[in-house]
């Protein structure tokens, strides 16, 4: 019997020595399916030539570097959504939407290439994907705008955010549903995301918010500057070396605090992850129903999303660089955590079911997320409520 042929980035790699019309196609498929289940650090080009049958000189030849075709990927998972974008000239709010999010479930990675490996870039091309970016975003801006002209521009971008949040949330689960299923609900998250009510936002920040007065530990002073580093960075675009210069804290002395950059990021998701429990300790402790729960239960998590966005980037996007036991540890208290929100929204809405409940959680949470992680927009006035309401609409709480 013939062995199955695996197919990459769902297509059917050809045999070794062939010269298929497609093998650019070829080539970004694998890549893109490589660097999201591997990451990007831990896929060398001969992997990728591997993968789609050719040698990896044959491979220099149509991407001179391993950065250049991350680059490609990336840029060209956002591009089926800013060319359906480009209809809503000519077509209407519904089908321009559909065709959104029938774009991201086709390129279900986009979000952990774009949020995860996007960092790894050089800083000229990783402010090419910004650009991009800015410019999907403008475009959702602009049409929730001229649906709502009452609206500010800031009032407009975080609904522009949070509604891509929700698009991008597949990206980062696996939960899954019939297709036409998946895309209907999509839909109405997403719609519940930009029609939600904003409260009144200040202007947007321009400056940073003030750092308030620091510790005097120097492993408190190692542990910021590495959560700092690797949430703007990424795990492996740091060195412990930089970590220590960042900290004021030079050479071998670092070690006397922390024995690796692993232990550092250890020690980083550990403290993010039981800063987690506790608030949800708090929550359910202090409720005497499950909607009471979960209402503070997001009023808390939209606090720490905005106030420690940096560690909530470390828990989405770097507990893949953990050693082998702390990174189940890791992985088993985050899904701990969620399988808690899914229970309590099962409980106010148990007509959605576990798997509904699920991809409504994580739309909320990536909502937030997405929004947070822009510093212009987490600094500004108003903006944690407007993301509890945005998120509870996702959720399909009834407006309180």
């Amino acid at each position: 019997m013939a062995a199955a042929v695996r197919k990459v980035g769902g297509l059917v790699p050809p045999a070794r020595g062939t010269r298929p019309r497609n093998r650019r196609e070829l080539i970004l498929a694998a890549a893109a399916d490589l660097f999201y289940r591997r990451g990007y650090a831990d896929v060398a080009m001969s992997d990728i030539a591997e993968a789609v049958g050719m040698g990896p000189s044959a491979l220099y030849r149509h991407f001179r570097s391993k950065q250049r075709l991350l680059l490609q990927v990336v840029l060209d998972g956002i591009a089926p959504v800013r060319d359906a974008l480009a209809r809503s000239a000519v077509d209407d709010p519904d089908t321009v939407l559909r065709a959104v999010v029938a774009a991201t479930l086709d390129h279900r990675e986009v979000g952990v290439l774009w949020q995860r490996e996007g960092r790894l870039l050089p800083p000229e091309e990783r402010a090419e994907v910004h650009r991009e970016v800015r410019a999907v975003t403008a475009v959702v801006t602009a049409l929730i705008r001229k649906a709502r002209p009452q609206l500010s521009a800031g009032q407009g971008e975080v609904l522009a955010r949070s509604g891509l949040g929700v698009l991008l949330s597949p990206s980062f689960h696996r939960v899954d549903l019939p297709r036409p299923e998946y895309v209907r609900l999509l839909v109405d998250l997403c719609r519940a995301a930009v029609t939600a009510h904003p409260a009144a936002l200040g202007p947007i920040a321009e400056a940073p918010a003030p750092a308030g007065i620091a510790l005097r530990s120097r492993r408190e002073a190692l542990l910021g500057a590495a959560v700092r580093m690797f949430a703007e960075q990424g795990y492996a675009g740091v060195a412990i070396e930089d970590i220590g210069a960042a900290a004021g804290i030079a050479g071998p002395s670092v070690y006397n605090h922390f024995e690796s950059k692993a232990d550092l990021l250890c020690a980083a998701v550990t403290r993010g992850l039981e800063w987690l429990a506790m608030d949800m300790t708090r929550a359910l402790a202090g409720a005497d129903d499950a909607e009471t729960a979960l209402r503070v239960l997001l009023g808390s998590y939209v606090r720490f999303s905005v106030d420690r966005s940096d560690l909530v980037q470390l828990l989405v996007a770097e507990v893949s660089h953990l050693p082998t036991q702390a990174r189940h540890r890791a992985r088993q208290a985050r899904a701990d955590y969620l399988m808690e929100w899914t229970r309590l929204l099962c409980a106010v809405r148990p007509e959605y079911g576990a798997a509904e409940a699920r991809i409504r959680v994580h739309a909320a949470l990536s909502a937030i997320n997405d929004v947070a992680r822009m510093r212009h927009l987490r600094d500004t006035d108003g903006v944690a409520p407007t993301l509890a309401v945005v998120a509870g609409a996702v959720l399909g709480l009834t407006p309180a």
